[in-house]
């Protein structure tokens, strides 16, 4: 494959996950009330350190890598945690609980086959769900024009919002392929224009922005280690590493390429790896991106080359703050219609793992049950557990982490223990289309 070539496909895989990758930035940024010249920041290391974390995994060592042609970029499932732990414990306690988290993928890689017997579909099926659920109020608030905002609730912030959804609406309804997995991008950029015409875009931000910058460790100040927080990124860590699986395998059967227990423990590796840096210049865990993996069965194309191209692509781009400053102008109204469909396919990515689960036994149902209501209910009353002493706080405060501990409870009493013991290791695959 010429250079052009590989050049062009490496940036259609840049433009199919461009609108995931700074979207989680700007909901978190804008979720924690940091100022533009912040979010610039924020956007831009992220941007970087999802082309670092898609090179860590394609190259193929002895210790890290799984070495096939997969993009990584920040899950949608790290940004509820994150918002929660960064409102009630801080900054700080956010990028600790990255580091804690990355640390211990690395240390429980090799060994990680024997824990996912704890993280079936029903187990993982019910923590997507909770994640969705707690983000739909983070999307709605900001169709209004951000909680607080002088004009929440404006006709003008719910006209741009709706219309910004119904754009993305069209698009994926009358287009295919490619054209298709960008329809959130294409709606963030009309969105944006329309915004514009209408007066309600600012673009001192860019403006402003110098052309190059150099990143630094620790920006937004020295990472603290909050035991409930590390709990809770963890999870979310386990969580991403089992649906990182189904990517590796999908990717094995499209490339002809066996993946064995030892290419597995490389690729966990370097999502522990990828956290580890990320906490570290104050970015977010990386994991598998599939929309990626959709692209190369629709393109045919499997080399590695392509997938090195887009990662430095995306290096080179967090060292350039204007580009990233040309994301943070997106109004929040246009933020939150393209945020209502994506954290929407959250709840429906959920309830896809779960249905079939559910189906399989009473049981399923059961944990599904409990596990989904408990832990919605402490997203949307998360003092409930109050009277509760004080230790009991870290499983009880953070719905995420009280939805997922009472799955994996529940999964064990119903499925791994006793006469009604089912094939509670049933492993998911990945559809990709």
């Amino acid at each position: 494959m010429n250079n052009v070539k590989a050049t062009t496909l490496g940036i259609q895989h840049l433009l199919a996950m461009y609108a995931g990758a700074i979207l989680v930035p700007l909901i978190i940024g804008g979720a924690l009330g940091f100022d533009s010249t912040q979010m610039t920041y924020l956007v831009a290391i992220d941007i970087m350190m999802c082309g670092i974390a898609t090179l860590l995994q394609v190259m193929r060592g002895k210790a890290f890598g799984i070495g096939l042609p997969v993009v990584l970029g920040c899950t949608f499932t790290a940004v509820s945690p994150i918002i929660a732990i960064g409102s009630d414990k801080g900054i700080g306690a956010i990028y600790g609980a990255i580091i804690a988290s990355g640390i211990i993928v690395i240390i429980i890689s090799g060994v990680f086959g024997k824990l996912v017997k704890f993280f079936p579909p029903i187990v993982t099926g019910s923590v997507v769900t909770i994640i969705g659920i707690s983000l739909i109020p983070v999307a709605v608030n900001n169709m209004g024009g951000g909680q607080g905002a002088a004009d929440f609730g404006s006709a003008s912030n719910v006209f741009l919002a709706m219309l910004t959804l119904l754009f993305i609406l069209l698009i994926y309804r009358f287009t295919t392929g490619f054209v298709r997995s960008i329809s959130i991008l294409l709606g963030l950029i009309v969105g944006t224009v329309i915004a514009a015409f209408l007066g309600k875009v600012d673009f001192a931000p860019v403006m402003d922005a110098s052309w190059f910058h150099m990143v630094q460790p620790f920006y937004f100040g020295t990472p603290t280690f909050d035991v409930g927080a590390i709990i809770t990124m963890t999870l979310v860590a386990m969580v991403s590493l089992v649906e990182s699986s189904g990517v590796y395998f999908a990717l094995s059967d499209i490339t002809k390429k066996s993946v064995d227990s030892k290419d597995l423990s490389r690729g966990y590796r370097s999502e522990g790896l990828a956290s580890i840096i990320g906490g570290i210049f104050n970015a977010f865990p990386y994991t598998t991106f599939s929309q990626n993996v959709g692209l190369i069965k629709m393109t045919g194309v499997k080399e590695r080359k392509v997938i090195f191209i887009t990662g430095a692509m995306l290096v080179v781009l967090g060292f350039l703050p204007k580009v990233a400053a040309l994301t943070t102008i997106i109004p929040t109204a246009v933020l939150g219609g393209a945020m209502l469909a994506m954290f929407g396919m959250v709840v429906t990515q959920g309830i896809t793992m779960l249905a079939p689960e559910i189906m399989r036994s009473p049981e399923n149902a059961m944990v599904a049950a409990i596990a989904v209501g408990l832990g919605a209910g402490v997203v949307f009353v998360p003092n409930i557990f109050a009277v509760l002493p004080e230790w009991a706080s870290v499983l009880t405060s953070n719905g995420i982490v009280c939805g997922s501990v009472t799955a994996i409870v529940l999964n064990i009493l119903f499925n791994m223990i006793g006469p009604k013991k089912v094939d509670a290791m049933h492993t998911p695959t990945l559809e990709v289309e």
